[in-house]
């Protein structure tokens, strides 16, 4: 859908995939650059919610440049 040359519908599959593949590694590599912050955040009994406040105090993005919430945290401690 949405692909103007229906001929070419599987280049623009693989693309995606490509694309995909590609972003699966920058999430990954971002978690593994930001999750020793987490863990240092994590020692001090911190709640997900609260982690997620004090990334976004210190200014640091998530993978895709937004903010934390509870839910990005847990998925990056996954």
């Amino acid at each position: 859908m949405g692909w103007s040359i229906p001929e070419r519908a599987s280049e623009q599959r693989q693309a995606a995939r490509k694309g995909a593949a590609v972003n699966r590694a920058r999430a990954l590599a971002h978690a593994e650059n930001v999750l020793p912050v987490i863990e240092q955040i994590r020692a001090g009994a911190a709640s997900l919610r609260q982690i997620a406040a004090e990334l976004n105090t210190r200014g640091i993005k998530t993978a895709r440049g937004g903010k934390w919430h509870a839910t990005t945290v847990r998925n990056v401690l996954a």
